[in-house]
């Protein structure tokens, strides 16, 4: 029989975490990204990958954490993660489509997956903690291919992109994941 039905899950602690509403800065919604990216594999319950939505007043909307093993689902990546959380508690496929403008703050850039969901999900602003290359660099993680423009390409559709956004911190995640020597994904 075929399954009819999807049911994909943040670990409890996620909770404890994100517990404030407002993130006034774009260091503060790095640091929530990269909290995230760290307990998670503190707690072994996925990857070192963070990602959180907020609005325009910085109000935190949702969550996401890398949770690929774990849900045995290949998209369960941090920034699909939130940004489908965030759809669902706004009740919209395109976040931004009421007018608003939205951010997501992720730990690190973008895969080629993550690239594409960014402006289906209707992002206007994007901040990066580490790059792709210190993903590749420090873990065993192939990022996919990008357009060679990819920021390029996002400002053409309207999403502002700030990169190395407390670059070192994420990048440690990315190492402490690297000395547990975790899997491949």
């Amino acid at each position: 029989m075929l399954l009819g039905q999807l049911h994909l899950t943040l670990p409890v602690w996620v909770h404890e975490i994100a517990d404030r509403a407002i993130y006034a800065s774009d260091d503060d919604k790095m640091a929530l990204a990269i909290l995230l990216a760290r307990n998670n594999i503190e707690a072994g319950s996925g990857g070192p990958f963070g990602a959180a939505v907020f609005d325009d007043n910085g109000r935190l909307i949702a969550v996401g954490v890398n949770r690929v093993l774990q849900q045995n689902c290949s998209l369960a990546h941090a920034e699909t993660m939130a940004c489908m959380l965030a759809q669902q508690r706004l009740q919209r496929s395109r976040l931004n489509e009421d007018g608003g403008r939205i951010t997501l703050a992720t730990s690190a850039q973008p895969c080629c997956q993550c690239y594409g969901a960014t402006f289906w999900a209707g992002i206007d602003r994007l901040l990066i903690g580490a790059r792709s290359e210190d993903v590749m660099t420090l873990t065993d993680f192939d990022e996919g291919p990008l357009p060679q423009d990819w920021i390029g390409e996002l400002e053409r559709r309207g999403i502002a992109v700030v990169r190395d956004l407390q670059r070192e911190a994420a990048c440690a995640v990315l190492e402490a994941y690297a000395a547990q020597q975790g899997p491949v994904y």
